[in-house]
């Protein structure tokens, strides 16, 4: 009899089980307009090549003029360059080097940002893009991106240029509040100006005239994306310092060099022209190796 009421019972939780069976379908099919978001694709790059070793040495030698009347030692030590210090090496690293000769001094600068998404829903490459965008706009170059928060800010400052007029002092503080308005329009990196140029031989033609094509600018033809900015500033009380800044993007990797010169006579300017070559011929030599 006991065996009997087993099998009943069984029989029971057979039925049971096959009816809950059915109820979670029924759940599942009631959903019908949900989807499953897919993930996200991931970066085409897992790991970042090394900075020291990514730039030839008969490039070094181009970019590093007086290493080549350095001994053999001092040579070797040369262009091993400098590693960045960094905390993650799969996600950041970077190199730097070093000349001087009597005429100048030079500084050669890589670096390598391999951008990594935690939003399933964006994709590395939509990260990099992100990231590359706001160093572009730091620049001061014109991004889509760029442009609500420019002119939030030409308003606040046309803001503070009407309560300028309300002081006491309306002159004055007019005055101060106009050129804040117009700080915040400016070049946040500005290159070489026009007046600069003029006094600039790598920065101008033979008829002596500004070179449009020196002035910072978005690059096409470098990676996914790309610009170039260039700096000129003074180095303590005389000597003047040019920066050339080249940022690019492939994929999910953000590559920058950075290729500085500074005379060691004040009255020198450094030549706009040849640093922005160099640092571009750079740059493209980069872009194969990612490609490799």
């Amino acid at each position: 009899m006991a065996f009997v009421t087993g099998t009943a019972l069984l029989a029971a939780l057979v039925v049971g089980c096959s009816a809950d069976s059915g109820t979670g379908g029924s759940a599942a099919d009631s959903k019908p307009g949900e989807e499953t978001v897919a993930a996200a694709a991931p970066g085409k790059y897992r790991t970042l090549p090394e900075p020291c070793r990514a730039v030839e040495t008969s490039t070094l030698k181009d970019l590093l003029p007086g290493t080549d009347e350095l001994t053999e030692e001092q040579q070797q030590k040369a262009y091993e360059g400098t590693a960045s210090v960094t905390y993650n090496t799969d996600r950041r690293v970077g190199c730097s080097w070093k000349s001087e000769d009597p005429a100048s001094s030079r500084t050669l600068f890589i670096d390598f940002e391999r951008v990594v998404s935690y939003d399933p829903a964006v994709s590395d490459d939509d990260r990099a893009r992100e990231v590359y965008t706001k160093k572009e706009t730091a620049a001061g170059l014109s991004s889509p991106s760029a442009t609500p928060d420019a002119a939030k800010s030409t308003e606040d400052a046309a803001d503070k240029e009407k309560e300028a007029e309300k002081g006491k002092d309306g002159k004055k503080q007019t005055s101060a509040a106009s050129d804040a308005a117009s700080d915040v329009t400016s070049h946040a990196l500005s290159g070489p100006s026009p007046e600069d140029d003029a006094t600039d031989g790598g920065a101008t033609d033979d008829a002596g005239t500004s070179d449009e094509s020196l002035q910072p600018r978005v690059l096409d033809d470098l990676g996914d994306s790309a610009f170039l900015d260039d700096l000129l500033t003074r180095a303590g009380s005389a000597a003047q310092h040019r920066t050339v800044k080249v940022v690019f993007r492939t994929s999910n990797v953000i590559v920058t060099v950075e290729y500085a010169e500074q005379p060691s006579v004040s009255t020198v300017v450094p030549d706009s022209k040849e640093l922005q070559e160099r640092a571009q011929a750079l740059a493209r030599k980069l872009v194969e190796k990612f490609s490799e």
